[in-house]
């Protein structure tokens, strides 16, 4: 801590004075001027603490929309770059069954990825099913004319004319039941979703048997394969198919983009051999316009969010940002420069142009802190550096 020379100058005039005045006087003196400098420099502490959440709270804002008689709720986050001359792709981030979306927004928080990558956030508000006593659900149960697909797609609308965003990059992720909406928008919204990644769920039968994407679309799942609430192999339940297994889901869509049949296998290293899992990525590529099908999928892993709880080898938010900013409405990005084995290679190869640390700022060389180092393909990667 930094100790002002003024202070300094202070403490040795005390100091020459100590024996020409009295004792217990200077010794309560002193004790003020401790004080005083604890408070001076605790006010310092605060408000470098607060700083990051001051500027999040810039940038963010609870939104409502009026959809299908009712005041619908969602978070935005808008990044600290946005300048109206360049639009800027939109990620919706969707929250589990009975879930909160501030609850979800602290707990899988993209904003410093946003702020790093320029991209807007949305963290939607599901409602209540009266079916399933109340819950937060995003596919309600029962016989109801309650469908979120288009309260998305007015979400996008509302977007569209009060920001320059990028409708051809608009994507989806979610965790769970979040999972499971994000095929909804990739199977029915199709038209205006790029790309999207499900974790910690297949699909359901009913979406298997009646998706209808309208373009080539990239998909990602991360999954765990002892995930006994979302379970790997599937849901079978008196004879019927409630959810399909995760190879029946991921032959789905290889077949409708048309990608190789085999998959190209790499394991992620094990950096963390306490989370009791390992992680192999599972690459479906050329496909039609480039696009690719992915599986992260995390051995003997559970119903998690990895980065942040369960396996701690990937962070699920960095990779759902540098999987779906490959993409855009079209297919891959630059597809006729590259096909899908040379984009894989292109990202085994990738150079580091610029570290910085989670408030934006250029790294300085400090150690034991949470660095973001961007790559020349666009994409990102968050490590702690040990000095």
């Amino acid at each position: 801590m930094k100790i002002s020379g003024s202070i300094i100058r202070n403490f040795e005039q005390w100091n020459q004075d100590i024996s020409t005045q009295d004792y217990s006087f200077k010794i309560q003196e002193l004790k003020n001027w401790i004080r005083k400098i604890l408070y001076c420099n605790m006010k310092k502490l605060i408000i470098l603490f607060l700083l990051p959440f001051i500027l999040f709270a810039q940038q963010q804002s609870d939104r409502t929309l009026f959809y299908d008689g009712n005041n619908r709720e969602y978070i935005l986050y808008v990044p600290e770059n946005y300048d109206d001359i360049n639009s800027l792709p939109v990620l919706f981030n969707f929250h589990g069954g009975n879930g909160l979306a501030s609850d979800w927004l602290s707990m899988s928080d993209m904003r410093s990825l946003a702020d790093t990558a320029g991209c807007i956030l949305v963290y939607p508000q599901a409602l209540g099913d009266p079916d399933d006593d109340g819950s937060l659900n995003w596919l309600h149960k029962g016989d109801t004319d309650h469908d979120d697909i288009y309260f998305i797609e007015a979400i996008i609308d509302a977007l569209s004319s009060e920001f320059l965003i990028d409708n051809n990059r608009i994507y989806a992720c979610g965790y769970s039941l979040g999972g499971e909406f994000t095929y909804e928008l990739l199977c029915r919204l199709n038209d205006r979703i790029a790309a999207g990644v499900a974790v910690a769920r297949t699909m359901q039968q009913y979406q298997y048997d009646n998706c209808s994407p309208e373009h080539p679309t990239a998909i990602m799942t991360i999954l765990g394969t002892d995930d006994f609430t979302s379970p790997y192999e599937g849901l079978v339940w008196g004879g019927e198919t409630y959810y399909v297994s995760a190879d029946d889901m991921h032959s789905y869509w290889v077949n409708y983009n048309n990608t190789n049949l085999d998959p190209i296998v790499n394991a992620i290293p094990n950096t963390n051999m306490s989370d009791g899992s390992t992680v192999d990525r599972r690459s479906w590529v050329d496909g039609d316009n480039c696009v690719s099908v992915e599986e992260l999928r995390v051995n003997n892993g559970g119903h998690d969010w990895p980065g942040v709880f369960g396996n701690m080898d990937i962070d699920s938010n960095i990779e759902i940002w540098n999987f779906v900013s490959q993409y855009d409405i079209n297919g891959l990005i630059n597809c006729d420069n590259f096909s899908s084995i040379e984009q894989i290679e292109l990202i085994n190869n990738k150079v580091c142009v610029q570290i910085i640390d989670i408030l934006g700022r250029l790294h300085t060389g400090q150690f034991d802190s949470f660095l973001f180092y961007i790559y020349n393909d666009g994409s990102i990667e968050k490590k702690y550096i040990l000095k």
